[in-house]
């Protein structure tokens, strides 16, 4: 019986592309590169702030003194305007409620630093959604590597058993499989059905109400 939900963040719950690629580009501007179309940053993002600056960055730019710096700088634009444009998906909120309600806890897991997470979880979420939020930290592995995951359900007390990962990429397909669980792919987020499946999702979902309704199934329940 599933008890916990665990949800990426960026892609799943909220939809953050945008500020993610002003934040990039006002960066690249700043240092006379080469900017990317929102279109290309979902497929540069999903493995950690530091591996998108890589991304971004010339390969001529890319030393680790030259990285530190330009992560430094995205990171300030970022956290300043991480909720210029930024929304949750529509059904999320309702969906988190819906959860409530039937006794399912939901946490977050992603790998936006965790400096960041609470406070956008924070402005965007009614208090109480989440029993935890959990967002890349030092010495820490990122998704696809479990240990993060397996540190946060300990944390939780939750099972393997009754525990869901839901997420919008293969990294989050991959991540929830690694450690053990059923991994549902958000249609909705940056990367889409066709690498979803590819990677191996349990389930595709294509709006937020699909995961209460899968849910109820794995639960045996009658509702819907």
């Amino acid at each position: 019986m599933i008890k916990t939900i665990l949800f990426d963040l960026d892609g799943t719950l909220l939809n953050t592309i945008d500020d993610l690629a002003d934040a990039a580009n006002w960066v690249c501007m700043q240092r006379g590169w080469p900017t990317f179309t929102v279109e290309q940053y979902k497929h540069m993002v999903g493995n950690g702030i530091p591996k998108l600056v890589e991304r971004f960055s010339p390969e001529d730019c890319r030393t680790p003194a030259q990285l530190a710096e330009t992560l430094a700088q995205f990171t300030a634009r970022y956290d300043a305007h991480k909720e210029d444009k930024t929304a949750p998906y529509p059904g999320i909120p309702q969906l988190l409620k819906d959860l409530r309600a039937e006794g399912i806890r939901s946490a977050v897991f992603s790998n936006k630093a965790d400096a960041l997470c609470g406070g956008i979880i924070d402005h965007y979420f009614a208090p109480g959604s989440f029993a935890a939020v959990r967002g890349s930290r030092p010495g820490v592995p990122v998704k696809p590597d479990p240990a993060g995951l397996y540190s946060l359900m300990e944390e939780l007390g939750a099972s393997k058993a009754s525990t869901l990962f839901v997420g919008d990429s293969n990294v989050d397909i991959a991540t929830g499989h690694n450690a053990g669980l059923p991994a549902l792919g958000a249609v909705w987020g940056f990367r889409g059905a066709e690498e979803l499946t590819a990677a191996g999702a349990d389930e595709l979902v294509y709006q937020p109400a699909d995961i209460l309704a899968y849910i109820r199934r794995a639960n045996g329940s009658r509702q819907g």
